[in-house]
């Protein structure tokens, strides 16, 4: 896909020849103003930091109005919390410490899409990696995929890239629901998707001119074999990573693996003393923090470690951690897990403070203070959603963004206010 934005403006095409029309009949086109149109493609953000910068993404939350059975959904309640309670700040209850700057939200909503990758863009973020559970109709999967799929059909409008956090945990599950006669039988279903629906995008990421593809484990599959028999359909394996530690399970199909977040910094050091100088590719890792809510929102899940967020310093030494190992590719943990309090996405606890950080550590040039004004296009988009000329400006307003004319989009919503 190669989508773009026109804007229609109005005005007389000369060639830089003056006409005197002063004699001109009314029927001489040359006195008449003819429409032209101004292609506006997403342009890259300039930074000085060579690293690329990827956020992982979670995109399983559901409103009462998206989920389909009047319910908010699982990971704003989690067991015991109401978000049809709302506190004298105006706060829903949800199920995390933290609580996102634009209110709970439903992840296939294209305003909070555009949000949330316009906040990224210019923070110096250069994709997504979207955490997926596959294509089988079990649990919320269905829900998952389709939410997945609105964040890709926007990706490429924004400059952005994506790529697959494949988790193969529920594969036993789908077994046992008669969904697919083995687990290896059921990844190769999900990979055979990705192959015919994602690898080959344009906005996909590539590593080494293969299909990036992480895996959250793994967990289910965890023998070379598996996984030589999971990839035996695809035209083109794809650069595998695992977690940290686990590349063994995958034996010769891994190209490397990733960091993630556990127990301490101590950890993330140890990833790149001992495992990043033997691996062919390694993804690094920086986190504001861990905080869960699993406890306190009545589940069984125990954790028993936090990370603590320190005024956002967590955040400065993980990303200077990052810096110092010279990496070539950097996952942020995460856009929006606030279950487990590691999300970068601007709260009101926190406001834009952390993305601010990344785009810092991104050496994002030339682009100004903007995040505030991203923040305003959604509440246009909500305040005004019934009002198609109001949402027509709004999509102008998103073309400038995304080609890098802050300016002229600020100047569109100060004419709606």
């Amino acid at each position: 896909m190669n989508r773009y934005f026109k804007i229609l403006l109005i005005g007389a095409v000369n060639f830089g020849i003056a006409f005197s029309c002063g004699s001109c009949s009314k029927d001489d086109s040359g006195s008449q103003d003819i429409p032209q149109e101004e292609t506006i493609d997403p342009v890259a953000v300039t930074k000085t930091n060579a690293t690329k910068i990827y956020m992982h993404y979670m995109p399983w939350f559901e409103t009462k109005q998206s989920s389909g059975n009047n319910q908010w959904g699982y990971h704003w309640t989690m067991a015991n919390k109401n978000p049809d309670n709302v506190d004298a700040n105006g706060h829903r209850e949800i199920a995390s410490h933290y609580y996102p700057l634009i209110g709970p939200y439903h992840s296939g909503d294209k305003d909070v899409i555009e949000n949330h990758l316009l906040l990224m863009k210019y923070a110096g973020v250069d994709g997504i990696l979207i955490d997926w559970y596959g294509t089988f109709d079990l649990n919320d999967f269905k829900a998952l995929k389709e939410n997945s799929e609105q964040i890709i059909d926007m990706i490429d409008e924004v400059g952005l890239q994506y790529a697959i956090v494949y988790e193969d945990r529920f594969l036993n599950d789908i077994v046992n629901a008669g969904l697919a006669p083995t687990v290896t039988g059921a990844a190769k279903t999900d990979l055979g998707y990705m192959q015919n629906n994602y690898f080959n995008d344009d906005t996909y990421i590539k590593i080494n001119n293969k299909p990036l593809l992480l895996n959250f484990g793994p967990i289910v599959l965890q023998t070379p074999d598996q996984w030589t028999s999971a990839f035996s359909n695809l035209s083109t394996k794809p650069t595998f990573l695992t977690l940290w530690n686990e590349s063994v399970e995958a034996g010769s199909n891994a190209s490397g693996e990733y960091a993630w977040v556990y127990e301490n910094n101590a950890n993330l050091n140890n990833f790149y003393v001992n495992n990043l100088p033997n691996l062919d590719v390694a993804m690094g890792s920086a986190y504001p923090g861990f905080h869960d809510f699993y406890a306190e929102g009545g589940t069984s899940t125990v954790i028993g470690w936090t990370i603590d967020h320190n005024n956002g310093a967590t955040l400065d030494e993980t990303l200077s951690m990052a810096q110092n190992a010279n990496l070539n590719y950097l996952q942020l943990i995460t856009w929006n897990d606030f279950g487990e309090g590691t999300m970068f996405e601007p709260t009101a606890e926190f406001g834009y403070n952390y993305i601010q950080k990344v785009k810092t550590f991104a050496g994002v040039q030339n682009t100004g203070n903007v995040f505030a004004e991203i923040s305003k296009l959604y509440d246009l988009r909500k305040e005004y959603k019934g009002n198609p000329d109001i949402q027509k400006k709004l999509d102008k307003a998103f073309s400038y963004f995304v080609s890098m004319q802050a300016n002229k989009a600020i100047a569109l919503l100060n004419e709606i206010q």
